[in-house]
């Protein structure tokens, strides 16, 4: 997803012409291929189309616009992949983020983590946190402490 974009059920379709027009886009079989494609092979678009699966109900012209730029990522990069090793040492590195109420529509923010081996990355998340903080700080805060659970029990 490009930086600065934000959707919320604002922008979904209310008159009974823009539902119609919007029911004839194959919305929900769109978004159920990518998600075939990013469990095989396309990972990193995982939260992009998270965004966009919210909207499989009622999606508005830009949630589909969303979508028709995810199918292009994923055209333009059909030949990157990952490659592990190159490395007499194995290099372990983790990094966790957290983004501020992230969503628009019930303020909660988004974390997210990556463990990188030799600089092939091997386990992922982004995900909601599922406590509404008051702070950045806070919301990093707990997605290091659930990391840490995780990995060290």
């Amino acid at each position: 997803m490009s930086h600065g974009m934000h959707f919320s059920d604002k922008q979904c379709p209310s008159s009974d012409e823009e539902c119609k027009r919007m029911s004839k886009v194959p919305y929900a079989s769109t978004i159920g291929s990518i998600m075939y494609a990013m469990i095989c092979t396309h990972l990193d678009v995982s939260y992009a189309l998270s965004v966009a699966s919210k909207y499989q109900s009622n999606p508005c012209k830009s949630h589909y616009t969303l979508v028709k730029t995810i199918l292009k990522y994923m055209r333009r990069t059909k030949a990157v992949f990952l490659i592990y090793g190159g490395e007499e040492e194995l290099v372990v590195n983790g990094y966790t983020d957290a983004s501020f109420q992230t969503d628009t529509d019930d303020s909660q923010s988004q974390l997210g983590f990556v463990f990188i081996i030799n600089g092939g990355a091997i386990r992922w998340k982004s995900s909601k946190q599922a406590t509404v903080t008051d702070s950045i700080t806070e919301a990093e805060y707990i997605v290091e402490s659930e990391l840490q659970r995780k990995v060290f029990g």
